[in-house]
């Protein structure tokens, strides 16, 4: 998702508030959760998806709270500067898992997975499999502490 629209129409219809909710009610659920990241994940669509159990991510895609152009354009008036803020960031699937917001990265063939999409489904069907198994084998009430703790490593705060 390229995220949600950042205009008022939107915060006017609501918006907010339903990413609020989504988040809410998905840390309550009691079912795994397992997030995908086939592309793009920005903005309010990345903020729904980052809360789960687990998050695979193909190796040519990106994930943060808001693209790397929405990023350059607030800091350095640039949009051109993405790739800077994309570093900064740390928005790639190696960055994430270091961090302990991804876990699992899927290789892609030579020139990304639309090349070679039946290839990609079926190891991706593989890892999901393999990741219900592993969350199968822990209990409900340890995940849905596990779930919130994930989110909470996303970003860096401080009190002053």
């Amino acid at each position: 998702t390229p995220g949600a629209y950042p205009g008022i129409g939107a915060e006017e219809r609501g918006q907010g508030e339903a990413i609020a909710r989504n988040l809410l009610e998905m840390s309550k659920l009691e079912v795994p959760i397992i997030s995908i990241v086939i592309g793009e994940g920005a903005s309010g669509g990345a903020l729904g998806i980052g809360v789960c159990d687990k998050m695979i991510m193909l190796e040519n895609t990106w994930y943060s709270v808001i693209s790397p152009e929405g990023c350059a354009s607030i800091l350095w008036r640039d949009a051109a500067k993405a790739p800077d803020a994309a570093d900064a960031m740390k928005v790639m699937p190696d960055d994430l898992k270091k961090m302990g917001i991804c876990d699992r990265i899927i290789k892609e063939p030579l020139g990304g997975a639309h090349r070679e999409f039946d290839k990609v489904a079926t190891k991706l069907k593989k890892v999901i499999l393999e990741e219900i198994d592993l969350i199968r084998k822990n209990n409900t009430n340890s995940f849905l502490d596990r779930r919130i703790e994930r989110y909470d490593k996303m970003g860096i705060f401080s009190e002053s």
